[in-house]
């Protein structure tokens, strides 16, 4: 069984920086997508970022187009999300997610859906 877990969440002042981590267990995820996800209170769970097995293609959610930036190290079986110029609206639960979720972002089909437990992101005014 595959295990994502993030890291890296906290509160910051809006237009700071933050760098989340989601490392995963095992190698049973090589050629799967990676991204990330995030759901505020009151809303609906939203993509965030997506990154290719090769990392040669990256996509990202309007909102946070320039500001964030993901990449993955297969090596250390762990995906990145850059976060600058952070918003109070970008404060949410962030989750990292592996395959399924991300199908039809990426245009790939992957049999698998998994999740990591979500880290918490807090920007202040």
């Amino acid at each position: 069984q595959v295990q994502l877990v993030e890291s890296g969440g906290g509160l910051v002042q809006a237009g700071g920086s933050l760098r989340l981590s989601c490392a995963a267990s095992g190698r049973t995820i090589n050629f799967y997508p990676m991204g990330w996800f995030r759901q505020a209170p009151g809303k609906e769970r939203e993509f965030v970022a997506a990154i290719t097995w090769s990392g040669s293609s990256t996509y990202y959610a309007d909102s946070v187009k320039g500001r964030f930036t993901i990449s993955r190290d297969n090596a250390k079986n762990t995906v990145y999300l850059q976060m600058n110029s952070l918003k109070p609206e970008d404060t949410a639960v962030y989750y990292c997610a592996a395959g399924k979720s991300l199908n039809t972002i990426v245009g790939v089909t992957t049999a698998r859906d998994y999740w990591g437990q979500g880290t918490q992101v807090t920007v202040s005014s």
